[in-house]
């Protein structure tokens, strides 16, 4: 029994802790890296929102026609579309390598648990009393068959979250593809 106990060791508890320790700061590092992406992103998007609303407003009061007028606020709302599209093209961008991070993270977690379950199982094993080999035989049956069935759950959710965040990505494609082509005709007409 006391194989089955080497996992409860000092310091293999203090070897799991440090890890656990290792893992979460990894994490919280890489998502104030991402925070600070997304706060650089947001403060270059501002300048440059402000910057061409003031060449914008420039050029504006220095028109003389009504026609070219509308032509310059077609111009901008076909270049602010294809701004916005960059913009959140970046924030998934950003969004999607934290997302990846605590995949990663979340994977081997699964992976090192089960890891630990089976050689528990396995330690259990071979200290177990003679003629308990049928019980010793189910119990791993039902170790195997829990894992695999956390196997496949985790893989759905992830399948899922996948799905949701690609669906998410081209919808917003495909908003601001639109934003850009409603804003193409109206500054073709305005220049004829």
């Amino acid at each position: 029994m006391e194989s089955s106990m080497s996992s409860l060791a000092p310091e293999n508890v203090i070897a799991s802790q440090k890890a656990g320790v290792d893992t979460t700061f990894s994490l919280a590092t890489q998502t104030v890296s991402s925070f600070e992406k997304l706060v650089d992103l947001n403060v270059r998007t501002a300048r440059t929102a402000l910057d061409e609303h003031q060449a914008l407003v420039a050029k504006s009061l220095s028109v003389r026609d009504p026609q070219e007028f509308f032509a310059l606020q077609n111009q901008h709302v076909q270049s602010s579309a294809q701004r916005v599209q960059a913009y959140w093209t970046n924030v998934y961008e950003i969004v999607a390598g934290v997302r990846g991070g605590y995949l990663e993270a979340a994977q081997d977690q699964i992976e090192k648990s089960q890891r630990n379950v089976q050689a528990f199982v396995n330690s259990v094993a071979s200290s177990a009393p003679v003629g308990s080999e049928a019980v010793v035989s189910a119990w791993k049956t039902a170790i195997d068959a829990a894992t695999e069935s956390a196997n496949s759950a985790y893989e759905a959710a992830k399948k899922a979250a996948r799905q949701v965040v690609e669906a998410a990505q081209n919808d917003a494609t495909v908003a601001s593809t639109t934003a850009v082509r409603a804003a193409s005709p109206k500054t073709a007409s305005t220049k004829k």
